[in-house]
């Protein structure tokens, strides 16, 4: 079966109506795959929260497929904002990795949408009520019984439990006027082992370290990409 045939069929079930699409005056839907990517966004399922907008899913689409990258790390924490990471960070504890990744701009993590790796406890809840982080939505592996109860009471956040998953869809779609842009996913993740250096000055271990994980947080912003980081969080994007 041909990569790009000389015809393309998609089918797509319909999850939901949505309010309005991008802007007000807009309509919109949610559509799946009819063999949805395991892990992907739309396997999710909310346990709170208000109706999702058409934003609220673009930007959550963008946080989790850009914490899903960061799998092999003990925990790790993205906050998007118009579908824009504004603070990605790695660490041992998902509340060290939500502090450091808020760190990074705490005027765009406001109205935000927070992505983790692992499960969600009552620390990070705790972290996020300390600096009155108002969060549109927020979405994990799983959240721990106490943590659904503090949460309870924040009745407009949506909170979203998404199966971790390393595929990606096959290929990715994008509409032009009258036509359609089709390509494969992005899959490329840089290694240590693959790396050309070639200034006369090498880096260190920890430079490359920090190389390596500005490039999988670059692939998840936004036209010309610069990204600053160290000590695994980004320092400004």
């Amino acid at each position: 079966r041909a990569l790009f045939p000389g015809q393309s069929n998609g089918v797509f079930t319909k999850v939901q109506d949505l309010r309005y699409g991008e802007n007000s005056h807009q309509q919109a839907a949610l559509y799946r795959d009819l063999y949805p990517a395991p892990g992907s966004l739309v396997t999710g399922v909310q346990l709170q929260g208000k109706e999702l907008s058409y934003n609220n899913i673009a930007d959550s689409d963008a946080a989790w497929e850009c914490v899903k990258a960061f799998q092999d790390a003990a925990a790790a924490c993205v906050i998007v904002k118009h579908a824009n990471p504004c603070g990605v960070a790695v660490a041992a504890t998902a509340e060290e990795a939500y502090r450091k990744a808020f760190k990074t701009d705490p005027t765009s993590a406001f109205g935000g949408i927070i992505a983790f790796n692992g499960e969600v406890g009552l620390d990070v809840v705790n972290a996020m009520n300390e600096r009155k982080h108002f969060v549109e939505v927020l979405i994990a592996p799983s959240f721990s019984a106490e943590a659904k109860a503090a949460l309870a009471s924040k009745q407009n956040l949506r909170v979203l439990v998404v199966p971790l998953g390393k595929q990606l869809n096959t290929l990715e779609l994008k509409r032009v006027g009258g036509g359609l842009l089709v390509q494969t996913p992005d899959n490329f993740t840089a290694q240590a082992a693959g790396l050309k250096v070639v200034t006369k000055k090498q880096p260190t271990a920890q430079q490359i370290e920090d190389l390596l994980f500005a490039e999988r947080v670059a692939k998840f912003v936004k036209s010309n990409a610069i990204v600053f980081c160290g000590g695994g969080m980004t320092l400004g994007v």
